[in-house]
């Protein structure tokens, strides 16, 4: 077994990527942090080190607790690595529409209209 292993192998090999080269595409643009140093994809890494990943604008903190350059299955990537990453509080929904559901109708619009305080008045004019 090997005593380095390459940043953007290992990421690949624990899964945090799907390809390699998705991997060494977020060294480069600075979203892989080594000990507090952003890091080059060739760079090597060593049992102990802690890694700090920017996925989906939140940081996955990882300490290296075993060296892979191959991939391996799930149970056996998630031994490799202590993740160290602080609970995220949930997020409320805000309403929003499904992706994809189109336009709204005019019921929907008029519900909206309502919600936001503009809509027809008595007189039937609308006041928006």
């Amino acid at each position: 077994m090997a005593d380095t292993a390459r940043v953007d192998s290992w990421l690949w090999a624990i899964r945090v990527y799907k390809t390699r080269s998705a991997a060494t595409t977020s060294c480069r643009a600075g979203h892989v942090r080594l000990n507090g140093d952003k890091v080059k994809a060739a760079q090597h890494v060593h049992i102990g080190d802690e890694l700090r990943v920017r996925i989906a604008g939140f940081d996955r903190i990882l300490i290296v607790r075993q060296l892979l350059v191959k991939r391996v299955g799930a149970p056996v990537a998630a031994l490799a690595y202590e993740d160290r990453t602080p609970e995220r509080e949930p997020q409320a929904a805000l309403g929003l529409r499904d992706r994809g559901a189109g336009r709204p109708t005019k019921r929907e619009r008029r519900d909206i209209d309502k919600l936001r305080g503009r809509g027809y008045e008595d007189d039937g004019i609308f006041h928006g």
